[in-house]
């Protein structure tokens, strides 16, 4: 398994991935960078969790519009659209252990992004 150095909005992460995925994890990376450059400029520092929230939202927004417009080029072409792929089980979670699992990750990375903004 292979280990890329991505920065997003001037802080390092070691990410792991399939050896030869390198350039591609870097791509993605720098399309999330330039997402929260983006929010940056337009709102400020605004702590890394939240703007790394905003930023996927805005990445998953701008791939359902692509879905979308997708679907409008297959109906126009009269293209049958590919079928969904059959869910997978989804594993049982204790919803409120997870819960707390991520709040207890959000106030500690909050508190890494103060302590980053305070210098």
């Amino acid at each position: 398994m292979a280990r890329v150095s991505i920065t997003i909005n001037a802080n390092t992460y070691e990410i792991a991935c399939a050896d030869g995925e390198e350039p591609h994890i870097l791509d993605l990376a720098s399309r999330l960078d330039t997402k929260v450059g983006e929010l940056v400029g337009a709102i400020g520092q605004a702590g890394e969790a939240r703007l790394l929230a905003m930023a996927g939202l805005l990445l998953a927004d701008d791939v359902a519009e692509a879905q979308d417009e997708i679907g409008q080029l297959r109906a126009a072409a009269e293209i049958a659209p590919e079928p969904a792929p059959a869910p997978e089980p989804t594993p049982r979670v204790d919803e409120n252990r997870l819960a707390q699992a991520i709040e207890a990750m959000a106030v500690r990375i909050e508190a890494i992004a103060e302590k980053l903004e305070q210098g």
